[in-house]
């Protein structure tokens, strides 16, 4: 499969013409967060367990709420991410907390000339790997920070979610991983009348190739979990059924919208 050269140049612009929009979303509530409100969603906290005093590696951060969370918790935390804004606000809002997370501004298979150290845990959640179109390398990089017997815990959208056209009508894009997927939006998921419009390059990455590259760099999966639901209103067509979950509404309980992963380095 070719890869687009400049994938990184076009997503990078668009997620920092994303950012200012996004902090001022009701999404992302900046003000409820700066008074105490925990990011982290129900699924992954319960994958995280206690965090109080481990070191955490949270890949492709965006502006850090989710990092700022596990640190509020106890954890250690380094997050990074390739938008310069989005680290830009989140080296802001860790000096405004008072707390020590340590945020890295790169792209993410670049992050070994960034970094050198080892973490009990590295974390990735909700919209990240469809931004990277070799899993292989992504994996190699989570097997990489972790210490031996460090745990990897994800959750994201499911790869179903990703063949579906943007009213969830139609199946539009392949569930295997065999072309760039270059789209052009307008707005964005968290502000869909943002007056913004870029264009976008992304993978789909079905199941097998996800489980594979964890396995294939020294990472035993421990579990696999799908979800009936999404802890975000960021599709269209979607309904709250449940306080803080979201179904696509002429789908309902019909289709896995979300998974989440443990695993171990061995």
């Amino acid at each position: 499969m070719q890869v687009s050269t400049d994938y990184i140049s076009k997503n990078k612009a668009a997620w920092n013409a994303k950012t200012p929009y996004h902090l001022a979303s009701d999404f992302y509530d900046l003000k409820g967060f700066l008074q105490g409100r925990n990011s982290l969603k129900e699924i992954e906290l319960n994958l995280l367990g206690d965090v109080k005093g481990k070191s955490i590696l949270h890949l492709q951060c965006h502006f850090g709420q989710d990092s700022l969370s596990l640190a509020r918790m106890g954890a250690q935390v380094t997050g990074i991410d390739f938008s310069e804004n989005a680290i830009h606000k989140a080296r802001e809002l860790n000096a405004q907390l008072n707390l020590e997370v340590d945020f890295i501004c790169c792209d993410l298979y670049d992050l070994p000339t960034h970094l050198n150290e080892k973490f009990d845990l590295v974390f990735t959640s909700y919209g990240t790997i469809g931004w990277l179109p070799d899993l292989d390398r992504w994996a190699a990089i989570v097997s990489q920070f972790l210490k031996p017997r460090g745990q990897f815990i994800m959750a994201d959208f499911h790869p179903f979610v990703w063949m579906m056209d943007a009213d969830f009508t139609k199946i539009q894009y392949p569930y295997f991983n065999v072309e760039d997927i270059i789209e052009t939006e307008t707005g964005t998921y968290a502000n869909q009348e943002a007056p913004i419009k870029h264009e976008t390059i992304s993978w789909n990455h079905s199941t097998s190739e996800l489980l594979n590259s964890l396995l294939k760099n020294a990472l035993q999966i421990n579990t696999f979990l799908e979800f009936d639901y999404s802890p975000y209103n960021c599709f269209k067509q979607m309904e709250e059924f449940e306080s803080g979950k979201f179904r696509i509404k002429h789908l309902e309980n019909k289709i896995p919208m979300v998974y989440a992963i443990t695993a171990t380095k061995v």
